[in-house]
């Protein structure tokens, strides 16, 4: 990666620290289990912060048919240090036996927010 790339996803906390963050995507069958390991995954530190959407329209190949069903989705914010372990964590909490769980890179952000989340996470 050169250093132009480099300098985008690094961000530089008011510590002089640099981090990595990013934003988790999760759907879940409902707001219970979606609630449930957001609690979960604040309890071990591995988010600083979940927000729940409740009730979106997901439309999906699964098992080589289209289906479509209701959903709640999960957002988290964390480091990307934590992320191997918070798909594992998540796999072992969830319903689904193929769980969307995805990483976004956080290029840019507020620093304050962004070393709030460094200090709630492991």
């Amino acid at each position: 990666m050169n250093s132009f790339h480099k300098d985008i996803f690094e961000t530089n906390c008011s510590d002089g620290m640099n981090m990595h963050f990013s934003i988790i995507y999760i759907t879940a069958p409902n707001k219970e289990e979606a609630e449930k390991i957001s609690r979960v995954l604040l309890e071990e530190r591995l988010i600083a912060c979940a927000n729940i959407i409740d009730s979106i329209t997901s439309l999906y190949w699964w098992k080589g048919e289209i289906q479509k069903s209701g959903e709640a989705l999960l957002i988290a914010k964390t480091k990307e240090s934590l992320i191997d372990q918070l798909i594992k964590r998540v796999k072992a909490l969830h319903s689904y036996e193929c769980p969307c769980i995805v990483s976004f890179s956080i290029a840019k952000g507020n620093p304050d927010f962004l070393k709030w989340i460094s200090d709630e996470t492991l």
